[in-house]
């Protein structure tokens, strides 16, 4: 059979994009999305294997597997996950915020961060987002992430705040946040374990080569001239981490609590992770 695979279609994980165009993808029927577009297909046994957001394993993990060894995540500042700001976090109160319909976990987080920290409870609503007009007219903040969020960050609006919310989750817990993991249908590895260690194998070694390949995957990229090789060097690597070891589980493991306690998640789940 032939793995269906969810690739993210972000340049947090230009590591595992440059690998498929580059053989990773032989055998393998890939779709590119956002992730919440790949967290619905998952969910309904559309994908074998996906890039998702964290969040959608705590909300079904009797059905899934977490990939061992890679994820997407910070420890500290990741600047492609941010609030923008028509007020101080402070005042945002009961006000309007938006939330980026290309996510799911960054949606939890910024509802705990802002409950938790600046003890607010705004009334939130889930719409497409843009750069060009980032605070649309009636809306206190909005929740931008992905390559968007990382060119407001890079060109901030005069007259908004930016917060980063990986940032403000180190600050909150002094652990790492886990925006990401690669999941896998129980069902698929159950009945294809050969197939999931092939797919898990390939994933892992493209982010272990990245060192030997990042010049030319960050040069492939840069055509556009949304950003520039400096800034993509210090994201990838440096701001984004991709290591799913046991100081990062301890950081997944304390958001699954918080947003249990916080009444986003029914319960928080076991970590169980493929064997591959």
């Amino acid at each position: 059979m032939v793995p269906r695979l969810g690739h993210i279609a972000f340049l947090n994980v230009l590591p595992l994009t440059y690998a498929l165009a580059h053989g990773a993808a032989e055998g393998l029927d890939i779709l590119r999305a956002t992730p919440a577009q790949l967290n619905g297909r998952l969910e309904a046994r559309n994908l074998d294997v996906s890039g998702v957001s964290s969040i959608t394993y705590a909300r079904h993990a009797d059905d899934l597997l977490i990939l061992p060894d890679v994820c997407i995540a910070s420890d500290g500042d990741v600047r492609s996950v941010l609030l923008v700001s028509r007020v101080p976090a402070e005042q945002i109160g009961n006000a309007r915020v938006l939330l980026s319909d290309k996510s799911a976990s960054s949606h939890a987080l910024l509802k705990i961060i802002l409950r938790r920290t600046y003890d607010a409870a705004p009334q939130y609503e889930t719409r497409a987002l843009v750069p060009a007009n980032p605070v649309p007219e009636g809306a206190a903040g909005a929740l931008f992430i992905g390559d968007d969020a990382l060119e407001l960050y890079h060109h901030p609006p005069e007259g908004l705040y930016i917060y980063d919310l990986a940032r403000e989750w180190k600050r909150l817990t002094g652990t790492r946040m886990v925006f990401g993991i690669w999941a896998a249908a129980r069902s698929f590895a159950a009945e294809h374990p050969a197939e999931l260690s092939m797919v898990h194998g390939r994933i892992a070694a493209a982010f272990r080569d990245w060192a030997a390949v990042k010049d030319a995957a960050i040069g492939a990229v840069l055509a556009d001239g949304r950003f520039t090789r400096a800034q993509l060097t210090e994201y990838l690597g440096r701001a984004v981490v991709w290591q799913l070891d046991e100081t990062t589980l301890a950081g997944l493991r304390l958001f699954y609590r918080y947003a249990a306690e916080d009444g986003l998640i029914a319960r928080a789940p076991t970590i169980e992770l493929a064997r591959v």
